[in-house]
């Protein structure tokens, strides 16, 4: 019977999925009725959850206050109002705060502008930057701030003695809560009443390790795609695409881990792949920023290309950051100032600033290890890419050669920056890359990391089709022959407790099947509602064991249209619709 069952499972999530996916991305996402949310509608104790039958539209700055839960559904769309200065919208999770946005593969959360029409294959493109804020999460982990900080923009929007900008504290173990296949676009306004405040895709300050980050992307922002500042959150599978300063930003001694980092820059705006900075002030204070990044794929804007931004060079250690990047991919950068693949600051330690990057370096707090580095428009010798006004040039090099790194083409199967893209993006090396073949870092005895046996952030698989707006707007095509596009197995990488399929068949009339599986026993609530919310059926309800189950919902005494059905745990909820048609 178990056996049986399983069989049955297989088939709803086949089925199941596809009705799902047409759902959350094919239908007329703007003719969802739409509820326009403000800062006073998320307080202090309140538990939320916004549903994928709705579009939520942010007006102004929406705060998840101390104590209070947001809940967002899988396949949701959140779409934010203009406005800039005081009057720009953003939503923000202040300390003490949660958010559980959780998306499923094919069933992402998307946070985007009120200009776009994301139903259309006319979609903005990437040059519709700073449309609106972004999402600011802030927690409670160690900065190496001497004193309590607020995010800049966000502390001149909220009144005299508004105390929600703050972040920063002691806890390390501290849960800002869980975000999970979230698409993040056309962000980076400037908030606040001063110029120069565009805040990223995502901004989190002094975010704790017992928040989960992983399969995020930040699309098209007017500012960076992501910014730490202190704290040390993880963050795996992330997607930092065509954004106009730098993809990858941290500062004042974030200490998180990172792997499967993807950065693809366009030709007309982008700043450094990563601008890693150790402070935010006072540069003597400690903890160093010292990340651990495994597998990351850093594209910039094409080594013949010189986008406008402020960055020489592909990598920039400086302000006494630490920092390591083993097993990855740094290829085709240029800029209008230098084209250079790494710099380590090196300053002469005087007055105000006795550290920098290259003390790090010297003290084995920073290491680049068994990477592939090509395509620089500085040139392709190591002489030339390692930005040569550096005093340590030649100690960096002889390092660099020392330890497992590479100068050759890493075979990357496409590339495309259009704005009317046609398919050419295909960020996996082709079969007879040196990715897949040449020595790796071995992995630390951590369960974050997923040992694989390439380096860069793809191997076979592409783990950002299907969710992220790089895939909505069709930057992706199966170019490296033999090897897959697709989303891998729908619940494969979901490390969740509970799982549900779409019910079969659907459309129904008047019975259908609903299967869903536990990895372990727990309470379970399997209920029916229709379209306002009302509780029509339970058809689930006590502790049920590990395994995989199925329940039959008869409506031959309702009317025909939508239905809701919602699997409650202790480790969340999980919705889907249905429809009658009789």
């Amino acid at each position: 019977m178990q056996r049986a069952l399983r069989t049955l499972f297989a088939l709803l999530i086949m089925v199941g999925f596809t009705t799902s996916t047409a759902l959350a991305q094919s239908d007329d996402v703007e003719s969802r009725p739409t509820v326009t949310v403000t800062d006073a509608d998320i307080n202090a104790g309140d538990t939320i959850h916004w549903t994928n039958d709705t579009v939520y539209v942010l007006s102004g700055l929406v705060i998840v206050e101390d104590g209070a839960e947001l809940h967002i559904e899988a396949g949701t769309v959140v779409k934010a109002q203009d406005g800039q200065s005081v009057d720009a919208s953003a939503l923000m999770v202040a300390k003490g705060g949660k958010i559980y946005a959780m998306g499923e593969p094919n069933m992402p959360i998307i946070f985007t502008s009120v200009q776009d029409n994301i139903s259309s294959a006319d979609l903005l493109t990437y040059e519709d930057r700073g449309l609106w804020g972004g999402i600011i999460l802030l927690g409670n982990a160690v900065t190496n701030n001497a004193s309590q900080k607020e995010i800049e923009g966000v502390n001149e929007i909220l009144p005299t003695g508004d105390t929600r900008a703050e972040y920063g504290g002691t806890d390390d173990n501290d849960s800002s809560g869980i975000m999970r296949y979230v698409s993040i676009r056309h962000t980076g306004i400037n908030i606040g009443e001063s110029d120069g405040n565009e805040i990223q895709g995502l901004t989190l300050g002094g975010v704790g390790a017992g928040t989960t980050l992983e399969y995020i992307e930040s699309y098209a922002s007017g500012d960076d795609g992501v910014e730490f500042f202190g704290g040390n959150v993880n963050l795996k599978y992330f997607v930092s695409a065509f954004n106009a300063d730098d993809a990858v930003d941290w500062d004042q001694g974030y200490r998180g881990k990172g792997q499967f980092w993807f950065v693809i820059q366009g030709t007309d705006a982008a700043g450094a792949a990563a601008e890693q900075d150790g402070a935010g002030g006072d540069e003597n204070t400690e903890p160093f920023a010292m990340p651990y990044v495994f597998n990351a794929t850093y594209i910039g804007g094409g080594a013949s290309n010189t986008p406008d931004g402020d960055r020489g060079e592909m990598l920039m250690f400086r302000d006494n950051t630490g920092g390591f990047y083993h097993n990855s991919i740094f290829t085709d950068y240029n800029s209008t100032s230098g084209g250079y693949a790494l710099t380590i600051e090196d300053i002469d330690n005087t007055g105000s600033k006795p550290l920098d990057s290259r003390q790090r370096f010297e003290a084995g707090d920073l290491g680049l290890t068994h990477n592939l580095w090509y395509g620089f428009g500085a040139g392709n010798d190591p002489a030339q890419f390692v930005n040569p006004g550096l005093e340590n040039q030649a100690a960096i090099i002889d390092y660099l050669v020392a330890n497992g790194n590479v100068v050759e083409d890493p075979m990357i199967a496409g590339i495309e920056r259009s704005t009317t893209p046609s398919g050419g993006l295909d960020p996996r090396p082709t079969g007879n890359s040196p990715a897949f073949t040449m020595a790796r870092a071995a992995y630390p005895a951590d369960a974050f990391y997923t040992p694989v046996e390439f380096v860069g952030a793809f191997g076979r698989d592409n783990w950002a089709a299907g969710w992220t707006a790089l895939s909505a707007a069709g930057y992706f095509g199966n170019i490296a022959t033999g090897q897959t596009v697709d989303v891998e197995d729908d619940f494969a990488e979901l490390p969740q407790q509970v799982e549900m399929a779409q019910n079969f068949p659907n459309p129904f009339n008047p019975t259908t099947t609903i299967a869903f599986r536990l990895q372990q026993t727990q309470q379970v609530r399997l209920s029916v509602h229709d379209v306002l919310g009302r509780e029509i059926a339970v058809l689930v309800d006590g502790v049920q064991p590990a395994g995989t189950f199925q329940a039959q919902f008869d409506a031959s005494n309702l009317a025909s249209g939508t239905y809701i059905y919602r699997l409650q745990t202790a480790a969340g909820m999980v919705s889907k619709t249905m429809t009658l048609l009789k």
